[in-house]
């Protein structure tokens, strides 16, 4: 079974006001989800954000956002610079690669040699 994690790529903190307590303390975090499995580690392109209050913890929708808050997001987003998309097979792919080769290879010399 495949685990996704968000990574964060990319964290800053922004002195915009909170629309929920108006304080001004908030953080803007990027993530980019990787998958994970025995066989492989993929990463894809997928992006996420997040701003989060500091003071009441609230989560910032973009429906709430102000114009200054979009202004920084837009800002920080031409920033960010994911890791490249791409898949890295683990060592027991590998290892299975290998045996199922050997099998087949072990089966061809077999049947040429006429013991199957």
């Amino acid at each position: 079974m495949a685990k996704e994690k968000q990574i964060a790529i990319k964290e800053a903190e922004i002195t915009n006001n909170c629309p929920e307590c108006f304080n001004q303390e908030l953080k803007l975090t990027f993530y980019q989800k990787h998958t994970y499995n025995p066989f492989y580690h993929r990463t894809t392109d997928l992006v996420t954000h997040e701003i989060k209050c500091k003071k009441c913890y609230s989560l910032i929708y973009p429906v709430n956002w102000t114009d200054d808050i979009e202004r920084v997001f837009d800002y920080y987003n031409k920033l960010v610079t994911p890791d490249k998309a791409s898949v890295r097979f683990t060592t027991l792919f590998f290892i299975i690669l290998i045996l199922v080769l050997g099998l087949i290879g072990a089966g061809i010399y077999l049947k040429m040699e006429g013991f199957i």
